[in-house]
């Protein structure tokens, strides 16, 4: 069967983010809790969460029970009208976001919800211009990706979509030669209220976030930071988007990260681990005053499967088993006692790992061929030899990892238990000691 299902793969499907006659991808057979199974039977340890999106592990009884259940009500109904999966799923979603965050718009996944927050906000604010950071991530669709600040944006960026980027803080590799979290705080502020007004903060729609930004490299804001930022929003009339679609819903260690900063944002757009990405869903969780803004006036915008009632069925299950099981507190823990120490003591021990970061089930080892002058084990927007060899070697042991140019990312399941955790760090270990000595960096 996995020698049929990868013959049919390499002739029909094209794939994301990939040149199609270089592909040899794994096949995964089934999963379950914190596992997943390839094609010749080889069970694999899911560090990666896939795209950082299955919170509650593959399988999960009450998700999988709560689809089946709705499946045998109503499959499916347009968004016009009300259904009750769709009801209680905005109800649970507006029980833990922050302030005044009440009104939630379904999509398809985080790429839309972001596209209709900006719409949202471009129409609240009569404004077009929109600011995001450099090294960031905000989806795959066109507006979407020109709001992005990876390389991924450009080949489909002709700087023809309002959107104007800037440097966020990064101490490990400052723009701003700060040499601490104050200084680097302080300096980029500095540097964005400098844009702001040379942009003309009239133009200026909206600042989009990632609360902690994920596939760019899980860069925690120094504190006080986000706090700056929403200072200069409210200065000067622009709406503060906060995409919480990776880091959202527990997986920071609280059930927003935002909450980390004690900030309210405008507009907070969400996917992933809204319902563990069993059915896709995304929203946009929506401040009064913009719910105010469409109350009279029509929202210019929607979706065909907007509100999905199989969707919103797994994200009721989803959220109240997170309520029920603690898993938010888990993984706050998981990150205190399990993550972190583990992590830091890899760091100890490994010259290629250049800064540990991360709080929660959210963490990235920066990897360098040199601690004393950071160069990166991989290039900006490529790969290496040695990156190659560590996802290899993790595989051989039993661990499927998540790499992204010179990082590797630690996100398993937020439901991962401390032992299976241990176990990865394990193997992530004796990986990094193989490569090392078979691969060595000319400086290290």
């Amino acid at each position: 069967m996995s020698d049929r299902t990868y013959e049919l793969d390499r002739r029909h499907v094209f794939h994301s983010w990939s040149a199609q006659a270089n592909l040899d991808p794994m096949v995964i057979t089934k999963a379950a809790g914190s596992y997943v199974w390839d094609g010749q039977g080889n069970r694999l340890l899911d560090f990666t969460s896939q795209l950082v999106y299955t919170n509650l592990g593959h399988q999960h009884p009450r998700i999988v029970k709560a689809i089946q259940e709705q499946a045998a009500t109503l499959c499916t109904v347009a968004p016009a009208y009300a259904n009750s999966a769709r009801s209680e799923a905005a109800r649970l979603i507006a029980s833990h976001t922050p302030g005044d965050l009440d009104r939630i718009f379904f999509t398809n996944g985080g790429a839309d919800a972001n596209e209709h927050a900006i719409r949202m906000a471009r129409l609240h604010t009569g404004r077009h211009k929109v600011l995001s950071t450099y090294r960031s991530y905000h989806g795959g669709t066109q507006l979407a990706v020109n709001v992005t600040g990876d390389p991924r944006r450009w080949p489909n960026d002709n700087g023809s979509a309002g959107t104007v980027h800037f440097f966020g803080p990064f101490l490990y590799r400052s723009a701003f030669s700060a040499s601490t979290e104050e200084e680097e705080r302080d300096r980029a502020l500095a540097h964005l209220e400098q844009v702001i007004t040379l942009e003309g903060p009239g133009t200026i729609a909206a600042i989009m976030l990632e609360s902690i930004p994920g596939t760019a490299g899980i860069m925690i804001p120094p504190p006080g930071y986000l706090q700056g930022v929403r200072e200069l929003c409210d200065r000067h009339g622009i709406t503060l988007i906060a995409d919480e679609v990776m880091a959202g819903f527990g997986r920071a260690g609280k059930w927003f990260a935002i909450e980390h900063a004690d900030v309210v944002p405008d507009l907070l757009t969400f996917a992933k681990g809204v319902n563990s990405g069993y059915v896709p869903l995304g929203g946009v969780a929506i401040s009064d005053p913009i719910y105010r803004t469409f109350a009279d006036r029509p929202y210019p915008g929607g979706l065909t499967y907007s509100g999905h009632p199989l969707a919103c069925a797994a994200a009721v299950a989803t959220i109240e088993t997170m309520e029920d099981e603690g898993i938010v507190e888990h993984a706050a823990a998981l990150g205190d006692d399990v993550l972190g120490p583990g992590l830091r003591e890899l760091a100890a021990k490994h010259e290629w790992i250049g800064e540990v970061r991360g709080t929660g089930v959210f963490w990235a080892l920066e990897l360098v061929s040199d601690r004393a002058t950071r160069e990166p084990l991989a290039p900006y927007g490529g790969s290496s030899p040695q990156l190659a060899a560590i996802v290899a070697g993790c595989q051989r042991r039993g661990l499927l990892p998540f790499t992204n140019f010179n990082r590797v990312h630690v996100v398993p399941p937020l439901t991962i238990t401390p032992d299976e955790a241990r176990e990865g760090l394990e193997i992530l270990d004796q990986t990094l000691t193989e490569v090392a000595g078979k691969v060595p960096s000319v400086n290290c």
